[in-house]
């Protein structure tokens, strides 16, 4: 059926709908030979001058060789204004999965600025003060002294006063705590908070920008791979980042923010290839496919994909002992698809800002193919959309939840739509509905995670029903359960649908079919 049907489906935060447009992809090509761009980045504007190239240059002194993903984002970061001939963006977020050269493109433009202006105040910001001293000593220290332009620095170490010295200069790079008293003193001109995923708050932020007041040619960088639910300050930048970039490409107006950040959708899978080479632009410069499927062997699938996929990790909520999660996984069949006989299933969230439509089939092995066929933003589309399937696959059965159920409010409509309700029970029509009572899910509940054990269902791993079945809560009716749409941690309607279809296909399909028995598949 995946080959098939029409699909729509709705997307959450990782699964962003968002595409920048093609000439993106080409002009980072063009300029700059990079065939992974991020999934937001902001586009360069060749009219503006830029100090992009001197800070490659540097990098090249410091004794690497710059990446095409680097030389994109200094070349846009560091634009000109050919008017002021001062930066044009004060703010730079970038967002960068692991082990992609990060630290090194950090290094560079401190570098450059210490050289390039007199008299800078350059402050570097980690997760802590003594995490700031060791990468600023042990990292940035050490690159710059083996390296060509060692002899134009000169090292401070004393506590509190550590700084990295421009001899012609006599531009500063120092570190800073994780505190609300950090960046206060002096004017700063250059301020870094990186790995800003460990930033509970904002406190660097606000302590650093007043700071910058007086400072024309003032910049603010941050940067960070993927962080956690807790990871207050990276996650609202990255929000109001991905928003600035799609509003630019809408409007052809650029803000004083320039951002970049690399990002797989949950739709794509992490242990593809592919997926790796639009996500990871250091792959098959600085980084190889063997070093990144070792990290997938290793590690655990949720820190793989924020570290590598530049995803959220989610906190994993505390099972459900009436679901067996653990199961679903040995459950998915990629190449599966519907057999002959269908039955559809309609749900719609607590909150009436999402509907789905599941599907349930008897496959010729035996086993129940289950699916997420549709799934869109609110209510008005399914009705359009379940008599089109219905048209088109001529189901056994379309099931709804009973007016207890958010999507009882759909009853009346799909009975006028031609989705009808048998007028004798005994002689029941091809595609009729079949309004489900509160037994009838917690019947249809009970056979699922049965099914579940014992390995006679499949499905696609679709991320929407896999999200579901790992964030559902059930509550108890009588000696029995259903799932609960309101004490669950994400939506539910995904894996409701199919529960529903699945139990119409089996309870209610046979009796449309003189010479077919639905039952005498499974059992």
């Amino acid at each position: 059926m995946t080959t098939t049907l029409e699909t729509s489906p709705l997307r959450t935060d990782d699964e962003p709908q968002w595409r920048p447009p093609p000439e993106f992809a080409e002009q980072c090509r063009e300029l700059y030979g990079l065939t992974c761009p991020p999934l937001w980045g902001t586009p360069r504007r060749p009219e503006f001058p830029t100090l992009g190239h001197k800070v490659a240059t540097v990098m090249e002194r410091l004794g690497y060789t710059p990446m095409p993903w680097q030389r994109y984002v200094w070349d846009v970061s560091l634009e000109l204004d050919p008017v002021t001939r001062l930066f044009a963006y004060r703010n730079v977020g970038l967002s960068v999965p692991r082990q992609q050269g990060k630290t090194g493109s950090i290094l560079a433009v401190k570098v450059h600025r210490a050289q390039a202006f007199k008299r800078q105040r350059i402050v570097y910001a980690a997760q802590t003060r003594s995490m700031a001293r060791e990468r600023w000593e042990d990292e940035f220290w050490a690159t710059i002294e083996a390296s060509r332009i060692a002899r134009r620095f000169v090292i401070r170490k004393a506590n509190g006063h550590e700084a990295i010295i421009s001899r012609a200069t006599r531009s500063r790079i120092g570190i800073t705590s994780n505190t609300e008293k950090a960046g206060h003193g002096p004017p700063l001109d250059l301020g870094v908070i990186d790995e800003a995923f460990a930033h509970e708050d904002d406190r660097l932020e606000q302590a650093f920008s007043p700071a910058m007041l007086t400072r024309p040619m003032g910049q603010l960088w941050w940067a960070s791979a993927g962080g956690t639910e807790k990871s207050v300050f990276l996650n609202k930048k990255r929000a109001a980042g991905r928003a600035l970039v799609q509003e630019l490409w809408r409007t052809g107006v650029h803000g004083r923010v320039a951002y970049f950040e690399w990002f797989a959708p949950e739709d794509m899978p992490r242990d593809d290839p592919a997926t790796w080479y639009a996500t990871l632009p250091a792959l098959g410069y600085t980084v190889t496919e063997d070093v990144i499927r070792a990290e997938l062997e290793t590690m655990h699938p949720a820190e793989f994909d924020r570290a590598y996929l530049n995803r959220t990790r989610k906190a994993e909520p505390p099972a459900d002992p009436n679901i067996p999660k653990g199961r679903w996984p040995g459950l998915v069949d990629a190449q599966s698809q519907t057999g002959p006989q269908v039955a559809f299933a309609i749900d719609v969230s607590k909150d009436r800002s999402s509907s789905s439509i599941g599907v349930a089939s008897v496959r010729e092995d035996g086993r129940v193919h289950l699916e997420v066929v549709d799934r869109r933003p609110g209510t008005d589309w399914v009705i359009p959309a379940i008599v089109r399937l219905a048209r088109l696959w001529k189901p056994l059965v379309i099931a709804v939840p009973s007016s207890g159920a958010p999507a009882g409010s759909l009853i009346d409509d799909l009975i006028t739509a031609g989705i009808t309700v048998p007028e004798n029970k005994d002689e029941p029509h091809r595609g009729h509905l079949v309004i489900m009572r509160t037994n009838d899910s917690v019947e249809a509940c009970g056979q699922l995670a049965d099914a579940m054990n014992q390995g006679t269902g499949v499905h696609l791993d679709q991320a929407p029903l896999t999200a579901a079945v790992n964030g559902a809560r059930t509550r108890r009716v009588g000696d029995a359960w259903v799932l609960d749409r309101t004490g669950s941690l994400t939506d539910v309607s995904p894996l409701v649908a199919v529960t529903h279809a699945r139990w119409a296909l089996l309870t209610k399909g046979p009796a449309t079919l003189a010479d077919y028995d639905v039952l005498d598949s499974i059992y």
